[in-house]
Protein backbone atom coordinates (compact mmCIF):
# COMPACT_ATOMS: atom_id res chain seq x y z
CA UNK A 1 0.00 0.00 0.00
CA UNK A 2 2.83 2.29 -0.72
CA UNK A 3 2.59 5.55 -2.63
CA UNK A 4 4.03 6.27 -6.05
CA UNK A 5 6.01 9.25 -7.17
CA UNK A 6 4.60 11.65 -9.73
CA UNK A 7 5.87 14.71 -11.53
CA UNK A 8 3.68 17.67 -10.70
CA UNK A 9 3.53 21.10 -12.21
CA UNK A 10 5.04 23.85 -10.06
CA UNK A 11 2.52 25.41 -7.71
CA UNK A 12 3.07 28.85 -9.20
CA UNK A 13 1.82 27.67 -12.60
CA UNK A 14 -1.14 25.68 -11.29
CA UNK A 15 -4.61 27.10 -11.93
CA UNK A 16 -6.53 24.26 -10.25
CA UNK A 17 -6.24 23.39 -6.56
CA UNK A 18 -7.44 20.11 -5.10
CA UNK A 19 -10.72 20.27 -3.19
CA UNK A 20 -12.83 17.99 -1.02
CA UNK A 21 -15.03 16.95 -3.96
CA UNK A 22 -12.03 15.58 -5.85
CA UNK A 23 -10.52 14.05 -2.70
CA UNK A 24 -13.76 12.24 -1.90
CA UNK A 25 -13.86 10.84 -5.44
CA UNK A 26 -10.26 9.65 -5.09
CA UNK A 27 -10.94 7.90 -1.77
CA UNK A 28 -14.09 6.27 -3.19
CA UNK A 29 -12.04 4.86 -6.05
CA UNK A 30 -9.35 3.54 -3.71
CA UNK A 31 -11.98 1.79 -1.57
CA UNK A 32 -13.23 -0.27 -4.53
CA UNK A 33 -10.10 -2.41 -4.27
CA UNK A 34 -9.02 -2.29 -0.64
CA UNK A 35 -12.48 -2.64 0.86
CA UNK A 36 -14.89 -4.27 -1.60
CA UNK A 37 -12.60 -6.47 -3.70
CA UNK A 38 -10.71 -7.36 -0.51
CA UNK A 39 -13.71 -9.10 1.06
CA UNK A 40 -13.51 -12.20 -1.15
CA UNK A 41 -10.94 -14.02 1.01
CA UNK A 42 -13.37 -13.94 3.95
CA UNK A 43 -16.57 -14.74 2.03
CA UNK A 44 -15.07 -17.39 -0.28
CA UNK A 45 -16.99 -20.22 1.41
CA UNK A 46 -20.24 -18.27 1.17
CA UNK A 47 -19.66 -17.69 -2.55
CA UNK A 48 -18.94 -21.39 -3.12
CA UNK A 49 -22.02 -22.48 -1.19
CA UNK A 50 -24.26 -20.09 -3.11
CA UNK A 51 -22.93 -20.82 -6.60
CA UNK A 52 -22.90 -24.60 -6.06
CA UNK A 53 -26.30 -24.70 -4.36
CA UNK A 54 -24.95 -26.18 -1.14
CA UNK A 55 -21.81 -26.80 0.95
CA UNK A 56 -18.82 -27.59 -1.25
CA UNK A 57 -17.98 -30.72 0.76
CA UNK A 58 -21.38 -32.27 -0.04
CA UNK A 59 -21.24 -31.88 -3.83
CA UNK A 60 -19.48 -34.46 -6.01
CA UNK A 61 -19.08 -32.24 -9.07
CA UNK A 62 -19.30 -28.59 -8.03
CA UNK A 63 -19.63 -25.80 -10.58
CA UNK A 64 -16.69 -24.07 -8.86
CA UNK A 65 -14.29 -26.14 -6.76
CA UNK A 66 -12.03 -25.05 -3.91
CA UNK A 67 -8.89 -24.64 -6.04
CA UNK A 68 -10.74 -22.52 -8.59
CA UNK A 69 -12.08 -20.35 -5.78
CA UNK A 70 -8.54 -19.96 -4.44
CA UNK A 71 -7.54 -18.65 -7.86
CA UNK A 72 -10.42 -16.17 -7.76
CA UNK A 73 -9.21 -14.94 -4.36
CA UNK A 74 -5.64 -14.37 -5.63
CA UNK A 75 -6.19 -13.19 -9.20
CA UNK A 76 -7.21 -9.61 -8.33
CA UNK A 77 -3.96 -8.80 -6.53
CA UNK A 78 -2.07 -10.69 -9.26
CA UNK A 79 -3.49 -8.55 -12.09
CA UNK A 80 -3.01 -5.41 -10.04
CA UNK A 81 0.66 -6.26 -9.54
CA UNK A 82 1.24 -7.21 -13.17
CA UNK A 83 -0.22 -4.01 -14.60
CA UNK A 84 0.26 -1.28 -12.00
CA UNK A 85 3.54 -0.08 -13.53
CA UNK A 86 2.00 -0.15 -17.01
CA UNK A 87 -1.08 1.86 -16.10
CA UNK A 88 0.93 4.24 -13.94
CA UNK A 89 3.04 5.08 -16.99
CA UNK A 90 -0.06 5.31 -19.17
CA UNK A 91 -1.61 7.78 -16.71
CA UNK A 92 1.48 9.97 -16.97
CA UNK A 93 1.20 9.98 -20.77
CA UNK A 94 -2.53 10.29 -21.53
CA UNK A 95 -3.82 11.79 -18.28
CA UNK A 96 -4.35 10.71 -14.70
CA UNK A 97 -8.01 11.69 -14.57
CA UNK A 98 -8.74 9.58 -17.68
CA UNK A 99 -7.01 6.52 -16.23
CA UNK A 100 -8.70 6.94 -12.82
CA UNK A 101 -12.09 7.16 -14.54
CA UNK A 102 -11.27 4.10 -16.65
CA UNK A 103 -10.32 2.22 -13.48
CA UNK A 104 -13.73 2.91 -11.95
CA UNK A 105 -15.44 1.75 -15.15
CA UNK A 106 -13.42 -1.47 -14.99
CA UNK A 107 -14.53 -1.99 -11.40
CA UNK A 108 -18.17 -1.54 -12.41
CA UNK A 109 -17.75 -4.15 -15.15
CA UNK A 110 -15.89 -6.56 -12.86
CA UNK A 111 -18.34 -6.18 -9.97
CA UNK A 112 -21.28 -6.66 -12.35
CA UNK A 113 -19.81 -9.94 -13.60
CA UNK A 114 -19.43 -11.14 -10.00
CA UNK A 115 -23.05 -10.37 -9.20
CA UNK A 116 -24.21 -12.29 -12.29
CA UNK A 117 -21.94 -15.33 -11.76
CA UNK A 118 -24.13 -18.44 -11.68
CA UNK A 119 -24.76 -21.73 -13.40
CA UNK A 120 -22.41 -23.18 -16.00
CA UNK A 121 -20.78 -19.78 -16.67
CA UNK A 122 -20.15 -19.05 -12.98
CA UNK A 123 -16.43 -19.82 -13.07
CA UNK A 124 -15.46 -17.75 -16.16
CA UNK A 125 -17.60 -14.85 -14.93
CA UNK A 126 -16.07 -15.07 -11.46
CA UNK A 127 -12.48 -15.15 -12.73
CA UNK A 128 -13.05 -12.45 -15.36
CA UNK A 129 -14.75 -10.20 -12.84
CA UNK A 130 -11.91 -10.60 -10.35
CA UNK A 131 -9.30 -9.97 -13.06
CA UNK A 132 -11.12 -6.76 -14.07
CA UNK A 133 -11.08 -5.66 -10.43
CA UNK A 134 -7.32 -6.14 -10.45
CA UNK A 135 -6.95 -4.06 -13.62
CA UNK A 136 -9.18 -1.44 -12.00
CA UNK A 137 -6.85 -1.20 -9.00
CA UNK A 138 -3.82 -0.99 -11.31
CA UNK A 139 -5.43 2.09 -12.91
CA UNK A 140 -6.81 3.79 -9.81
CA UNK A 141 -3.92 3.51 -7.35
CA UNK A 142 -1.08 5.17 -9.31
CA UNK A 143 -3.36 7.65 -11.09
CA UNK A 144 -5.07 8.91 -7.92
CA UNK A 145 -1.84 9.22 -5.97
CA UNK A 146 -0.35 11.19 -8.86
CA UNK A 147 -3.40 13.49 -8.74
CA UNK A 148 -2.83 14.02 -5.01
CA UNK A 149 0.77 15.02 -5.67
CA UNK A 150 -0.21 17.23 -8.60
CA UNK A 151 -3.10 19.20 -7.07
CA UNK A 152 -2.25 19.61 -3.38
CA UNK A 153 0.69 21.33 -1.64
CA UNK A 154 2.10 21.61 1.85
CA UNK A 155 -0.20 20.73 4.77
CA UNK A 156 -3.13 20.21 2.40
CA UNK A 157 -1.13 17.59 0.51
CA UNK A 158 -0.30 15.82 3.78
CA UNK A 159 -4.01 15.76 4.61
CA UNK A 160 -4.84 14.42 1.14
CA UNK A 161 -2.17 11.71 1.40
CA UNK A 162 -3.52 10.75 4.84
CA UNK A 163 -7.04 10.43 3.41
CA UNK A 164 -5.69 8.30 0.53
CA UNK A 165 -3.89 6.10 3.06
CA UNK A 166 -7.01 5.78 5.22
CA UNK A 167 -8.88 4.62 2.11
CA UNK A 168 -6.29 1.91 1.44
CA UNK A 169 -5.18 0.84 4.92
CA UNK A 170 -8.57 1.51 6.49
CA UNK A 171 -10.41 -0.25 3.69
CA UNK A 172 -8.24 -3.35 4.00
CA UNK A 173 -8.61 -3.28 7.77
CA UNK A 174 -12.42 -3.50 7.76
CA UNK A 175 -12.80 -5.66 4.62
CA UNK A 176 -13.22 -8.94 6.53
CA UNK A 177 -15.62 -7.37 9.01
CA UNK A 178 -17.68 -5.61 6.35
CA UNK A 179 -17.75 -8.56 3.96
CA UNK A 180 -18.65 -11.00 6.71
CA UNK A 181 -21.54 -8.83 7.88
CA UNK A 182 -23.03 -8.33 4.40
CA UNK A 183 -22.63 -12.01 3.42
CA UNK A 184 -24.30 -13.19 6.64
CA UNK A 185 -27.03 -10.57 6.99
CA UNK A 186 -27.95 -10.17 3.32
CA UNK A 187 -26.23 -11.79 0.33
CA UNK A 188 -22.58 -11.68 -0.75
CA UNK A 189 -23.60 -10.10 -4.06
CA UNK A 190 -24.76 -6.99 -2.18
CA UNK A 191 -21.07 -6.18 -1.54
CA UNK A 192 -20.50 -5.72 -5.25
CA UNK A 193 -23.77 -3.87 -5.85
CA UNK A 194 -22.48 -1.34 -3.32
CA UNK A 195 -19.07 -1.37 -5.02
CA UNK A 196 -20.74 -0.45 -8.33
CA UNK A 197 -22.58 2.42 -6.63
CA UNK A 198 -19.33 3.67 -5.05
CA UNK A 199 -17.57 3.64 -8.44
CA UNK A 200 -20.44 5.58 -10.02
CA UNK A 201 -20.15 8.14 -7.22
CA UNK A 202 -16.38 8.32 -7.75
CA UNK A 203 -16.86 8.96 -11.48
CA UNK A 204 -19.34 11.76 -10.80
CA UNK A 205 -16.96 13.39 -8.32
CA UNK A 206 -13.91 13.04 -10.59
CA UNK A 207 -15.62 14.41 -13.70
CA UNK A 208 -14.75 17.98 -14.47
CA UNK A 209 -11.31 17.77 -12.85
CA UNK A 210 -8.67 19.39 -15.10
CA UNK A 211 -6.42 16.78 -16.67
CA UNK A 212 -2.97 16.16 -15.20
CA UNK A 213 -0.05 14.64 -17.13
CA UNK A 214 3.66 14.23 -16.60
CA UNK A 215 5.88 17.05 -17.83
CA UNK A 216 7.28 16.73 -21.33
CA UNK A 217 10.32 14.51 -21.54
CA UNK A 218 9.44 12.37 -18.47
CA UNK A 219 7.38 9.68 -20.24
CA UNK A 220 8.78 6.19 -20.66
CA UNK A 221 7.97 3.89 -23.58
CA UNK A 222 6.29 0.63 -22.62
CA UNK A 223 8.63 -2.38 -22.66
CA UNK A 224 6.24 -4.79 -24.41
CA UNK A 225 8.66 -7.79 -24.69
CA UNK A 226 9.64 -7.50 -21.02
CA UNK A 227 6.02 -7.19 -19.89
CA UNK A 228 4.93 -10.17 -22.01
CA UNK A 229 7.68 -12.45 -20.65
CA UNK A 230 6.97 -11.28 -17.10
CA UNK A 231 3.24 -12.01 -17.41
CA UNK A 232 3.74 -15.50 -18.87
CA UNK A 233 6.28 -16.34 -16.17
CA UNK A 234 4.13 -15.20 -13.26
CA UNK A 235 0.93 -16.75 -14.61
CA UNK A 236 2.69 -20.10 -15.14
CA UNK A 237 3.98 -19.95 -11.57
CA UNK A 238 0.53 -19.13 -10.18
CA UNK A 239 -1.12 -22.03 -12.03
CA UNK A 240 1.48 -24.41 -10.61
CA UNK A 241 1.02 -23.07 -7.08
CA UNK A 242 -2.77 -23.18 -7.13
CA UNK A 243 -3.54 -26.23 -9.29
CA UNK A 244 -0.37 -28.30 -8.89
CA UNK A 245 -1.90 -30.66 -6.32
CA UNK A 246 -5.12 -31.06 -8.30
CA UNK A 247 -3.36 -31.70 -11.61
CA UNK A 248 -0.58 -33.74 -9.98
CA UNK A 249 2.83 -32.40 -8.97
CA UNK A 250 4.57 -34.90 -11.26
CA UNK A 251 2.16 -34.55 -14.19
CA UNK A 252 3.54 -33.37 -17.58
CA UNK A 253 1.38 -30.22 -17.43
CA UNK A 254 2.64 -29.17 -13.99
CA UNK A 255 6.25 -29.94 -14.87
CA UNK A 256 5.89 -28.12 -18.19
CA UNK A 257 4.47 -25.02 -16.53
CA UNK A 258 7.24 -25.17 -13.94
CA UNK A 259 9.81 -25.21 -16.73
CA UNK A 260 8.03 -22.28 -18.43
CA UNK A 261 8.26 -20.31 -15.17
CA UNK A 262 11.97 -21.08 -14.70
CA UNK A 263 12.94 -20.43 -18.31
CA UNK A 264 10.77 -17.32 -18.37
CA UNK A 265 12.47 -15.93 -15.26
CA UNK A 266 15.90 -16.41 -16.83
CA UNK A 267 14.78 -14.94 -20.15
CA UNK A 268 13.21 -11.97 -18.40
CA UNK A 269 16.42 -11.08 -16.57
CA UNK A 270 18.47 -11.43 -19.75
CA UNK A 271 16.09 -9.36 -21.90
CA UNK A 272 15.62 -6.61 -19.30
CA UNK A 273 19.35 -6.14 -18.82
CA UNK A 274 19.78 -5.56 -22.54
CA UNK A 275 17.10 -2.86 -22.89
CA UNK A 276 17.55 0.88 -22.51
CA UNK A 277 14.11 1.39 -20.94
CA UNK A 278 13.25 -1.92 -19.24
CA UNK A 279 9.96 -2.86 -17.60
CA UNK A 280 11.95 -3.56 -14.42
CA UNK A 281 15.27 -1.78 -14.12
CA UNK A 282 17.60 -4.27 -12.43
CA UNK A 283 20.14 -1.49 -11.89
CA UNK A 284 17.90 -0.35 -9.02
CA UNK A 285 18.74 -3.53 -7.13
CA UNK A 286 22.39 -2.51 -6.90
CA UNK A 287 21.11 -0.35 -4.05
CA UNK A 288 21.03 -2.93 -1.24
CA UNK A 289 18.69 -0.87 0.95
CA UNK A 290 16.13 -0.65 -1.86
CA UNK A 291 16.53 -4.38 -2.49
CA UNK A 292 16.05 -5.34 1.15
CA UNK A 293 13.07 -3.05 1.67
CA UNK A 294 11.39 -4.28 -1.53
CA UNK A 295 12.05 -7.96 -0.70
CA UNK A 296 10.77 -7.61 2.86
CA UNK A 297 7.75 -5.72 1.49
CA UNK A 298 7.04 -8.59 -0.91
CA UNK A 299 7.34 -11.15 1.89
CA UNK A 300 5.30 -9.33 4.53
CA UNK A 301 2.50 -8.66 2.04
CA UNK A 302 2.56 -12.42 1.43
CA UNK A 303 1.41 -12.97 5.01
CA UNK A 304 -2.09 -11.82 4.00
CA UNK A 305 -2.61 -15.58 3.63
CA UNK A 306 -2.58 -15.64 7.43
CA UNK A 307 -5.79 -13.62 7.53
CA UNK A 308 -7.52 -15.40 4.64
CA UNK A 309 -6.77 -18.95 5.80
CA UNK A 310 -7.58 -18.34 9.47
CA UNK A 311 -10.98 -16.94 8.49
CA UNK A 312 -11.72 -19.91 6.24
CA UNK A 313 -10.43 -22.39 8.86
CA UNK A 314 -12.82 -21.09 11.52
CA UNK A 315 -15.79 -21.29 9.15
CA UNK A 316 -14.95 -24.85 8.05
CA UNK A 317 -13.98 -26.23 11.46
CA UNK A 318 -16.98 -24.86 13.38
CA UNK A 319 -19.65 -23.71 10.89
CA UNK A 320 -22.31 -23.70 13.62
CA UNK A 321 -20.31 -21.02 15.47
CA UNK A 322 -18.59 -19.04 12.71
CA UNK A 323 -20.40 -17.68 9.70
CA UNK A 324 -18.54 -14.99 7.69
CA UNK A 325 -19.83 -12.24 10.00
CA UNK A 326 -18.82 -13.91 13.28
CA UNK A 327 -15.43 -14.91 11.90
CA UNK A 328 -14.91 -11.41 10.50
CA UNK A 329 -15.88 -9.87 13.84
CA UNK A 330 -12.71 -11.32 15.36
CA UNK A 331 -10.66 -9.09 13.04
CA UNK A 332 -11.89 -5.81 14.51
CA UNK A 333 -8.58 -5.40 16.35
CA UNK A 334 -6.77 -5.58 13.00
CA UNK A 335 -8.86 -2.73 11.62
CA UNK A 336 -8.42 -0.54 14.69
CA UNK A 337 -4.69 -1.24 14.99
CA UNK A 338 -3.74 -0.70 11.37
CA UNK A 339 -5.56 2.65 11.23
CA UNK A 340 -4.58 3.78 14.70
CA UNK A 341 -0.89 2.92 14.48
CA UNK A 342 -0.01 3.96 10.91
CA UNK A 343 1.08 7.41 12.10
CA UNK A 344 3.07 5.77 14.92
CA UNK A 345 5.19 4.09 12.27
CA UNK A 346 5.88 7.52 10.79
CA UNK A 347 6.94 8.89 14.21
CA UNK A 348 9.19 5.87 14.82
CA UNK A 349 10.82 6.49 11.44
CA UNK A 350 11.62 10.06 12.39
CA UNK A 351 13.10 9.06 15.71
CA UNK A 352 14.97 5.86 14.89
CA UNK A 353 15.31 5.72 11.11
CA UNK A 354 13.73 2.89 9.08
CA UNK A 355 15.63 -0.20 10.27
CA UNK A 356 14.31 -0.55 13.84
CA UNK A 357 10.62 0.10 13.05
CA UNK A 358 10.82 -2.33 10.14
CA UNK A 359 12.28 -5.01 12.41
CA UNK A 360 9.79 -4.28 15.16
CA UNK A 361 6.90 -4.42 12.71
CA UNK A 362 8.04 -7.69 11.15
CA UNK A 363 8.66 -9.16 14.60
CA UNK A 364 5.13 -8.25 15.74
CA UNK A 365 3.71 -9.95 12.61
CA UNK A 366 5.77 -13.01 13.65
CA UNK A 367 4.07 -12.93 17.05
CA UNK A 368 0.72 -12.89 15.25
CA UNK A 369 1.73 -16.08 13.43
CA UNK A 370 2.75 -17.71 16.71
CA UNK A 371 -0.59 -16.81 18.30
CA UNK A 372 -2.53 -18.51 15.49
CA UNK A 373 -0.46 -21.73 15.34
CA UNK A 374 -1.99 -23.57 18.37
CA UNK A 375 -5.17 -24.61 16.56
CA UNK A 376 -5.34 -27.66 18.84
CA UNK A 377 -6.82 -25.72 21.79
CA UNK A 378 -10.51 -25.38 22.64
CA UNK A 379 -12.53 -22.99 20.51
CA UNK A 380 -13.08 -20.45 23.29
CA UNK A 381 -9.35 -20.23 23.93
CA UNK A 382 -8.61 -19.96 20.23
CA UNK A 383 -11.01 -17.05 19.81
CA UNK A 384 -8.94 -15.11 22.34
CA UNK A 385 -5.74 -16.06 20.53
CA UNK A 386 -7.25 -15.02 17.18
CA UNK A 387 -8.33 -11.60 18.49
CA UNK A 388 -4.82 -11.02 19.89
CA UNK A 389 -3.21 -12.28 16.66
CA UNK A 390 -5.28 -10.06 14.37
CA UNK A 391 -4.53 -7.02 16.53
CA UNK A 392 -0.80 -7.79 16.49
CA UNK A 393 -0.97 -8.28 12.73
CA UNK A 394 -2.40 -4.77 12.30
CA UNK A 395 0.12 -3.18 14.67
CA UNK A 396 3.04 -4.92 12.96
CA UNK A 397 2.05 -3.89 9.45
CA UNK A 398 1.37 -0.31 10.63
CA UNK A 399 4.83 -0.07 12.22
CA UNK A 400 6.46 -1.47 9.09
CA UNK A 401 4.66 0.39 6.28
CA UNK A 402 5.98 3.96 6.29
CA UNK A 403 9.58 3.14 7.34
CA UNK A 404 9.79 0.49 4.63
CA UNK A 405 8.54 2.86 1.93
CA UNK A 406 11.05 5.46 3.09
CA UNK A 407 13.94 2.97 3.12
CA UNK A 408 13.10 1.84 -0.40
CA UNK A 409 12.67 5.23 -2.05
CA UNK A 410 14.68 7.82 -0.12
CA UNK A 411 17.95 6.07 -1.02
CA UNK A 412 17.31 6.32 -4.76
CA UNK A 413 18.35 9.28 -6.95
CA UNK A 414 15.39 11.51 -7.96
CA UNK A 415 15.59 10.25 -11.54
CA UNK A 416 14.96 6.67 -10.32
CA UNK A 417 12.28 7.45 -7.74
CA UNK A 418 9.32 6.86 -10.07
CA UNK A 419 10.63 3.52 -11.36
CA UNK A 420 11.55 2.45 -7.83
CA UNK A 421 8.08 3.33 -6.50
CA UNK A 422 6.46 1.28 -9.27
CA UNK A 423 8.58 -1.78 -8.47
CA UNK A 424 7.98 -1.38 -4.73
CA UNK A 425 4.20 -1.18 -5.25
CA UNK A 426 4.27 -4.12 -7.65
CA UNK A 427 6.09 -6.12 -4.98
CA UNK A 428 3.21 -5.38 -2.58
CA UNK A 429 0.51 -6.66 -4.93
CA UNK A 430 2.44 -9.68 -6.23
CA UNK A 431 3.53 -10.58 -2.72
CA UNK A 432 -0.09 -10.60 -1.60
CA UNK A 433 -1.19 -12.65 -4.62
CA UNK A 434 1.58 -15.24 -4.43
CA UNK A 435 1.53 -15.44 -0.63
CA UNK A 436 -2.23 -15.96 -0.57
CA UNK A 437 -1.99 -18.59 -3.32
CA UNK A 438 0.70 -20.58 -1.48
CA UNK A 439 -1.11 -20.36 1.88
CA UNK A 440 -4.40 -21.48 0.35
CA UNK A 441 -2.65 -24.33 -1.49
CA UNK A 442 -0.98 -25.54 1.71
CA UNK A 443 -4.27 -25.29 3.58
CA UNK A 444 -6.29 -27.20 0.98
CA UNK A 445 -3.53 -29.83 0.61
CA UNK A 446 -3.65 -30.73 4.30
CA UNK A 447 -7.45 -30.85 4.46
CA UNK A 448 -7.51 -34.41 3.12
CA UNK A 449 -8.20 -37.39 5.37
CA UNK A 450 -5.29 -39.11 7.08
CA UNK A 451 -2.99 -36.11 6.97
CA UNK A 452 -1.18 -35.61 10.29
CA UNK A 453 1.83 -33.35 10.37
CA UNK A 454 1.76 -31.76 13.82
CA UNK A 455 -0.60 -34.07 15.66
CA UNK A 456 2.08 -35.54 17.89
CA UNK A 457 3.25 -32.08 18.93
CA UNK A 458 -0.07 -30.25 19.22
CA UNK A 459 -2.52 -32.71 20.77
CA UNK A 460 -6.04 -31.87 19.63
CA UNK A 461 -8.44 -30.83 22.38
CA UNK A 462 -12.23 -30.88 22.11
CA UNK A 463 -13.87 -32.04 18.87
CA UNK A 464 -11.70 -34.40 16.79
CA UNK A 465 -13.83 -34.54 13.65
CA UNK A 466 -12.29 -31.26 12.48
CA UNK A 467 -8.71 -32.24 13.33
CA UNK A 468 -7.56 -32.21 9.70
CA UNK A 469 -8.87 -28.67 9.21
CA UNK A 470 -7.18 -27.44 12.37
CA UNK A 471 -3.86 -29.05 11.50
CA UNK A 472 -4.07 -27.66 7.96
CA UNK A 473 -4.39 -24.21 9.50
CA UNK A 474 -1.46 -24.77 11.87
CA UNK A 475 0.84 -25.86 9.04
CA UNK A 476 -0.17 -22.81 7.01
CA UNK A 477 0.55 -20.46 9.90
CA UNK A 478 3.96 -22.08 10.42
CA UNK A 479 4.70 -21.38 6.75
CA UNK A 480 3.77 -17.72 7.26
CA UNK A 481 6.07 -17.56 10.27
CA UNK A 482 8.92 -18.75 8.03
CA UNK A 483 8.07 -15.96 5.56
CA UNK A 484 8.33 -13.41 8.38
CA UNK A 485 11.69 -14.78 9.53
CA UNK A 486 13.10 -14.50 6.00
CA UNK A 487 11.78 -10.94 5.85
CA UNK A 488 13.57 -10.10 9.11
CA UNK A 489 16.82 -11.53 7.77
CA UNK A 490 16.52 -9.39 4.62
CA UNK A 491 16.08 -6.26 6.75
CA UNK A 492 19.01 -7.10 9.04
CA UNK A 493 21.34 -7.75 6.11
CA UNK A 494 20.43 -4.80 3.90
CA UNK A 495 18.93 -1.86 5.81
CA UNK A 496 21.59 0.27 7.53
CA UNK A 497 21.41 1.26 11.19
CA UNK A 498 20.73 4.78 12.39
CA UNK A 499 19.82 7.70 10.10
CA UNK A 500 17.42 9.48 12.49
CA UNK A 501 14.78 11.95 11.30
CA UNK A 502 14.45 14.29 14.27
CA UNK A 503 12.71 17.55 13.43
CA UNK A 504 14.50 19.62 16.07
Amino acid sequence: MSTTQAVAAPAAKRAFQGNDKLLTGIVMGVLTFWLFAGTVGTIARAILTDINGGPIDDIAQPLVDLNQMNLAVSVTALFSGLFIVVFGGLADRIGRVKVALAGNVLNIAGSLLLTLASGSVALPMLLTGRALQGLSAACIMPATMALVKAYWDGPQRQRAVSMWSIGSWGGSGIAALFGGFIASAYDWRVIFYVSIAVSILAILLLRGTPESKAEAGTNRRLDVPGLAIFMVTVLALMIVLIFGRQIGWASPMTLGLGIVALVGAGAFVRVERSRDLPFIDFALFKNTTFTGATLSNFLLNGTIGLLIVSQQMLQIARPEMFDPWRAGLLTIGYAVAIIGFIRVGEKLLRRFGPRKPMLWGAGIVGLACLALIPTNVLVGQYQVLAIVAYTLFGVGLAFYATPSTDAALSNLPPAQAGAGAGIYKMASSLGGAIGAAISLTIFSSFLGPGVSFVGDVLVTQGIHSNEAVRQAGAVTFIFNLVIVLVSIVSIVVTVPKGRKYNDD
